[in-house]
């Protein structure tokens, strides 16, 4: 019998650790830069930090996906499963698109609208003189 680790892979393991934690670092030094206010290539600053966290995030996620939950070492079934539910997020994505983007940001509030007819009302029906009746 030999004594090797039955898991050799510790390793890699740690390795990803530390990749995981430099984005983490990433992620917070993007936090603490402001770019806002900056331009920055062209590109504006609010773009770019958007983008950049996105993709720190997006390479944490792959990280985990491929050696936490193995999928590296899985075969092609996982694309057999995954594909059907991709192709409904984008569907679903593509279909509701139109109407959050008509919809959803309008001013449609009723107590707003209450509270502007209630001061439209107050100002027309206001007297021009100003009370003087509690005027010692």
């Amino acid at each position: 019998m030999s004594q090797e680790p039955a898991h050799p892979a510790s390793s890699i393991y740690t390795k990803i650790f530390y990749a995981l934690c430099f984005c983490t670092v990433l992620s917070i030094l993007f936090d603490i830069i402001d770019l806002r206010e900056k331009n920055v290539v062209g590109i504006k600053g609010v773009i770019l930090l958007a983008f950049l966290v996105l993709a720190v995030a997006c390479a944490k996620a792959l990280f985990v996906l491929i050696y936490f939950m193995h999928l590296k070492f899985e075969g092609k079934w996982k694309y057999v499963l995954l594909s059907p539910t991709i192709i409904l997020a984008m569907g679903l994505t593509i279909a509701m698109t139109p109407d959050i983007g008509i919809h959803y940001y309008t001013s449609e509030a009723p107590q707003i609208d209450y509270l502007e007819q209630a001061q439209q009302a107050s100002a027309d029906t206001a007297p021009d003189q100003p009370e003087t009746s509690h005027v010692e």
